[in-house]
């Protein structure tokens, strides 16, 4: 479903991605981890047509994001980084918006919207504008746009990023039944403990390069193999506390 070959970024002379190369089987949910910086989101918005690659291509469903990018784009839902929301329109006018954008009808939209929002705990909030919101409800109204127009295939950066408990809890159980529906699913996190109950597959990307690729079913504890990619500095004496 989701095919990247060679796929690099280069700004200037700084490469945050370099031949990247993976494949995405069809109804699964893919899990691309990696520390900060190390070109996860990069990588996302090559794959959904945000940015130019430098070089290599990415394709969805058999569409190449380059040369036909407006196909592919129409088959896609993408929660971005940073949301990419209105100040001005609320969270309801958001998605009222999206539906028009996809030619959804008015009473449809409205109808998928409100489910929407009540699984996301966005309905009591809706006529909240976007400047006016926390972090997790315009990543939950980001998220509610994403899925709106019913797309083959979802790419999600950080979905679960300064997200309470319980919407946590909705979220994934909201990802589960799109899997189950045939829905393809791309999704980057810093939270391994929630990926690790999602992915079926997974790659590591570490300074632009992807270090490690490989099922669940073959992974004993997530944990334990992100850190033997990915180092951490020594917490060291500190001394100064206490």
């Amino acid at each position: 479903m989701i095919e990247a070959r060679g796929l690099t970024k280069r700004f200037g002379d700084f490469e945050a991605v370099k031949n990247l190369t993976l494949s995405v089987p069809p109804g699964t949910i893919y899990g691309f981890l990696g520390p900060n910086g190390s070109g996860k989101s990069t990588t996302v918005k090559m794959m959904t047509g945000l940015l130019q690659p430098s070089a290599g291509d990415a394709s969805i469903n058999g569409l190449s994001i380059t040369a036909q990018a407006l196909e592919a784009k129409r088959i896609i839902g993408v929660l971005p980084e940073g949301n990419a929301l209105f100040h001005s329109l609320s969270i309801w006018e958001h998605l009222m918006l999206c539906g028009s954008i996809y030619g959804i009808p008015k009473a449809e939209t409205e109808a998928r919207g409100q489910q929407l929002l009540e699984i996301l705990d966005l309905w009591t909030q809706r006529d909240t504008y976007a400047d006016q919101t926390s972090f997790g409800m315009a990543k939950k109204c980001s998220l509610a746009m994403a899925v709106l127009h019913n797309p083959k295939v979802l790419f999600l950066d950080e979905p679960f990023e300064g997200i309470d408990p319980v919407s946590s809890r909705n979220i994934k159980d909201l990802l589960l039944l799109l899997v189950q529906r045939g829905v393809t699913i791309f999704l980057t996190s810093h939270i391994l403990e929630i990926a690790e109950q999602l992915i079926q597959n997974f790659a590591i990307i570490v300074n632009g390069e992807i270090a490690c690729q490989q099922s669940m079913a073959e992974t004993g504890n997530l944990e334990e193999l992100y850190f033997q990619y990915v180092e951490r500095a020594p917490l060291g004496d500190l001394s100064w506390i206490g």
